[in-house]
Formats: C-alpha cells, sequence, structure tokens
C-alpha cells in the first residue's frame, strides 16, 4: 500500500458555505462553553501541580489549535482530568520544565501516529482497559482534592497513593471548617442545579407559564461550576472568610496573553522522558478519539482519527512554549459545545477567544476563588468521569474481563498509569491467545465418515481454527512414538483459517519426525492464507506438491499408493 500524507483540518471544508446563521450558532456555543472551561482550567492546572494560569493558557491555545487543525466538527480541546495524575506525578519527579518538554515530545509522538495513519489502532485497546484506567483516574483525582476541599494545612501532597492517605490521615486534624462549609456547599449546588431547572415550570395563566419556561431555560443555560465560582468569591470577598484562595496560594492570575519562552531542561533527562511522553501521547490520542466518538454518536458524524491527532499533537508541541501543560479532547465542553448549537470548528476557536478575553478583563477577579470550590468542581468532574455502574455489571462479563478492568482499575489508583496499561494490554493479549488456541482443535477422522476406508498405518486428523504460536502445542502429540502411523498421515485443512511461522514450523517438525520412521505427511484442503504461507517458505517443495491435495478423497487415494 502506497502512503500518502494527508492534512485536511475540517474547518477548510466548513468554511465552504459558511454564513451568519451558521456564525451566530458558533458564536453562542463558543461563548458558553468558554465560560464553562475557565474553572474546568484552572481546577485541573492547580490538581495537576502548575498554576492555574498554565491551564488557561492551555485551554487558549490548544484549544485554538485543535478547532483550527482537527478532524472533528465540534471537538473542544484542552488540559482534561485524565491528565491530572500523570502530569502531577512528572511535575514531582522531573519538574515542571522537563513536564514541557516531555510534553512537546508526546505532541511529537502524537503527530506522527497521524501522518503515518495510526489512529483507527486507537480503538483496538480493549474496552476494560479504557474503563478500568479511566475509573483508577477518578479516584485519583478525588483523592487529589481531600486536602484543598477540608482545607488541610498540607504543603505538599506526594504522588504516591498510599503516600497521599498516609499524608491525609496524619493531618485531618488541621481541618478548617469553613473550607469545608464552602466545599460541601459548593457541591450540593453544582449537583443540584441542573435538577432544579430540568422541569419547565406550567403556571395556570398562559403568558406567566410562558415567563416561567423562558426563566427556566436561562437557569438551566448557566452552568452550575460558574455559578459555584461566583458566589464562593463573592462569600469570601464579602465576608472576609479565611480560606485558601487562587490569590493566597499562587499570587493570582496575570492579565496579559502568553509570551513565547524556551522552556529549559536538562540534557541528562532527555532519555528518561521518554516513558512519561508516551504515557501522555498514548493517554491523549485515546482520550481525543474517544471523545471525537461520542461528539459523533451525537451529532451523526464523522471525524477523521489521523487528522484529529495531527491536530493533537501540533497543540501540545506549540502550547508548553507559553508555559502551557499536555490537552486534548474534553468530552464535557464538547457536549456542552453541541448541545449550544455549535455548527463548525469556528465554536471552538471563539471558545479560545473567549477564555483570552476573559482574562484581560477579568483575572484580578480571580484572586479570591478559593481553592475548596475548585476541589468541589474537580470532585463533581470525578463523579462524571467514572463509569461506575460498571463495577455492577461485572457478574454479567467473563473472567477474562472482570480480572483485566480490575486489574487496571487497581493497578492504575496504587502504582501508575502506565504501569497499569502495559499490564492491561499484555493481559488482554495473553486472555486473547488462550481463547484462540482454545478454539483450535485437532479431530481424529474416524474411517467409517470415508467414502473409502484408510489403509493399514495411514491416520487423519481434521485441523479447525488457527494454527499459530498459542496452538501448536495440539500438534505435538500426532508424532508421539505410540500414534505416530506407519504409512501416512493426512492432516485435512480446510477448516484451518490462518498458520503462522510458527504453525508451519510445527508440520515441518512433523514432517521431519514421520520421515525418520519411514512415513509421509499428506496435506489436503488447505485455505489460500496456508497455502501461500507453505509455498513462499519452500515447505510445499520440500513436502512434495504431490503431497499437498485438493480433497481428502485425494488423500487417501495417495495414502493407498504409500500403503501398497
Amino acid at each position: 500500500m502506497k502512503f500518502q500524507f494527508s492534512f485536511h483540518p475540517r474547518l477548510f471544508d466548513s468554511l465552504r458555505d459558511y454564513d451568519a446563521g451558521l456564525f451566530f450558532r458558533d458564536l453562542s456555543a463558543g461563548l458558553t462553553v468558554g465560560i464553562v472551561a475557565l474553572p474546568l482550567a484552572m481546577a485541573f492546572a492547580i490538581a495537576s501541580g502548575v498554576k492555574p494560569e498554565a491551564g488557561i493558557f492551555t485551554a487558549i491555545i490548544a484549544g485554538f489549535l485543535i478547532s483550527a487543525f482537527g478532524g472533528s466538527r465540534v471537538q473542544i480541546g484542552g488540559p482534561a482530568g485524565a491528565f491530572i495524575v500523570i502530569i502531577y506525578g512528572i511535575v514531582e519527579t522531573y519538574g515542571v520544565a522537563n513536564l514541557l518538554i516531555a510534553t512537546i515530545f508526546a505532541g511529537m509522538m502524537l503527530c506522527a501516529m497521524g501522518l503515518f495513519r495510526l489512529g483507527s489502532l486507537i480503538r483496538y485497546i480493549p474496552v476494560p482497559i479504557v474503563i478500568g484506567f479511566t475509573n483508577g483516574i477518578a479516584v485519583l483525582i478525588a483523592l487529589s482534592q481531600m486536602k484543598d476541599f477540608f482545607g488541610l494545612r498540607i504543603d505538599k501532597m506526594p504522588a504516591d497513593f498510599f503516600a497521599q492517605l498516609q499524608v491525609l490521615t496524619t493531618h485531618i486534624d488541621t481541618f478548617n471548617p469553613i473550607s469545608v462549609a464552602i466545599a460541601i456547599l459548593s457541591l450540593i449546588l453544582i449537583f443540584a442545579w441542573p435538577l432544579i431547572w430540568k422541569k419547565k415550570v406550567d403556571l395556570p395563566e398562559w403568558q406567566a407559564s410562558q415567563k416561567s419556561n423562558r426563566l427556566s431555560a436561562i437557569m438551566r443555560a448557566i452552568p452550575g461550576t460558574i455559578l459555584v465560582l461566583i458566589l464562593a468569591t463573592l462569600a469570601v470577598t464579602l465576608f472576609d472568610l479565611k480560606v485558601d484562595t487562587i490569590g493566597s496560594k499562587f499570587g493570582g492570575i496575570p492579565q496579559d496573553i502568553p509570551s513565547f519562552q524556551l522552556p529549559q531542561f536538562s540534557w541528562e533527562l532527555v532519555k528518561q522522558l521518554f516513558p512519561p511522553a508516551l504515557t501522555i501521547a498514548l493517554l491523549g490520542a485515546i482520550e481525543s478519539l474517544l471523545c471525537a466518538r461520542v461528539a459523533d454518536n451525537i451529532t451523526g458524524d464523522r471525524h477523521d482519527p489521523n487528522q484529529e491527532l495531527m491536530a493533537q499533537g501540533l497543540a501540545n508541541v506549540v502550547t508548553p512554549f507559553f508555559g502551557g501543560i499536555p490537552a486534548t479532547g474534553t468530552i464535557a465542553r464538547t457536549v456542552t459545545n453541541i448541545r449550544a448549537g455549535a455548527a463548525t470548528p469556528i465554536a471552538g476557536i471563539l471558545h479560545a477567544l473567549t477564555l483570552l478575553i476573559i482574562v484581560l478583563i477579568a483575572a484580578p477577579l480571580a484572586n479570591n476563588i478559593p481553592l475548596a470550590a475548585l476541589a468541589a468542581i474537580l470532585l463533581y468532574v470525578a463523579y462524571n468521569m467514572g463509569e461506575w455502574h460498571e463495577f455492577a455489571r461485572l457478574r454479567h462479563f467473563s473472567m477474562n474481563y472482570r480480572i483485566l478492568m480490575l486489574a487496571t482499575f487497581l493497578l492504575t489508583v496504587i502504582v501508575d498509569l502506565t504501569v497499569a496499561v502495559q499490564v492491561g494490554l499484555v493481559l488482554a493479549c495473553v486472555f486473547f491467545i488462550y481463547r484462540i488456541s482454545s478454539l483450535t482443535r485437532i479431530e481424529l477422522i474416524p474411517s467409517d465418515s470415508l467414502h473409502v476406508p484408510l489403509p493399514r498405518g495411514v491416520m487423519a486428523y481434521s485441523i479447525f481454527g488457527s494454527l499459530f504460536f498459542g496452538a501448536v502445542g495440539k500438534l505435538e502429540g500426532l508424532i508421539a512414538p505410540k500414534e505416530m502411523p506407519e504409512k501416512a498421515l493426512i492432516l485435512e485443512l480446510h477448516q484451518l483459517i490462518n498458520m503462522d511461522a510458527t504453525g508451519l514450523d510445527a508440520l515441518e517438525t512433523i514432517h521431519k519426525a514421520l520421515q525418520q520412521q519411514g512415513s509421509q505427511l499428506i496435506l489436503c484442503g488447505p485455505n489460500q492464507q496456508p497455502l501461500d504461507l507453505m509455498r513462499r517458505s519452500g515447505f510445499l517443495n520440500r513436502l512434495g506438491l504431490q503431497n499437498c491435495l485438493r480433497t481428502l478423497p485425494e488423500a487417501v487415494m495417495r495414502s493407498e499408493i504409500l500403503a501398497s
């Protein structure tokens, strides 16, 4: 197959018939998503161990690039909750400067994946692995927010799961009642807000009902996270509440456009950055393409996975030069974008511009945002991220599925996401090999089922399934001293769908063992793939074309000649 380079963002197609009607739909969606993205961008950055402006700058720059050059019409890119655990661990081990270098490396890997059209391969990652590490990340996000939720006096949280539990339990007596109250009330409001305005209020009078319904629609359009952010900030400002805020912890958010700067790094650490960079790339690819598929299911559209990966890669290469962190497609913001009426990638571009305007105008207002409110927002994100119902459904699936999902989940929580995915993929491969090998059968063909009885000293077997490295052991019994036929061994292959080099080597071994005993291997009815492999390797010439026949009766006739 000839390789062809293709770089064709969906934006190019969208601009052909673009008009004022589409623009106003995109403008409404862009403004809505920009407002929704603001608290999430800050919360994700703080939880990742970096300054809040790093999350905002990522949402602006990466959000713009992913929408402008992506392969999806409505996907919104930016910092994601799935990256929190990864970023925090990298910052703890290598520092912020080397996080930026790892992000650039990851962006290059994503570009290469898209360039070499590997986007479709991401979907081959088994579902239980995706569910396992997603739920595991959600648990870790929730655990990481306990410090700010309870206002604990902890200078720095460790990255290890058990170390976090130990630090939290030893500092539980330092909790701040005001922080707890803000966090609990914020969490309640976030969950309750959509439910309060979910149903339209119908009053007896028609006009009153119309006004009520319009009010309900307006209130439903206000994100609960933004409402919590505003109310919590007002409470801290008006009542001078003694809690940790963005201003007290990080000195506020700069009221400026992010400037270009070259990340400083140590060359000694470059080689060590390959594993974390690979983790960022793989997680980014999985998250972005899963998000694009969710968007496709809602809109009925179809995204280009390879173009999407190239856009994600470009965003992750460029964003670190402006102090940003890893970015990917985000499901919550993408769904919000769709429901707000987005028609083209222009909506994503406008969402980035909305964030930029907010930073330039209202950055000083962020000083009094309490970290407890952001912790409540992240707990809400973690709850929605996890597919908790899958644990209840485990009893309906096979043992292999349960082991795969639970192992990935526990390893993500206890050890590391990279290890979890690696072990999960290895287990998936082992289970797959076992499953396929169990389907491979070698059965004796009884003489009474043949039109002509087998000659004395001849045995015939049928092989079903796939003859590969995981199933060749089933052939060993055919050349056991007590089982080896004196004149000929017939192998009927018309139900053998596939054979690899190990399976071919096993046939070669059988052929040589029979020859040493003065017997002969006869094959019949091979399908195209096994036949091509035997022909290319020269095995057919060594076996003899007269010993590879089309049908079982022909093979029996050949055995009669050998037996006579």
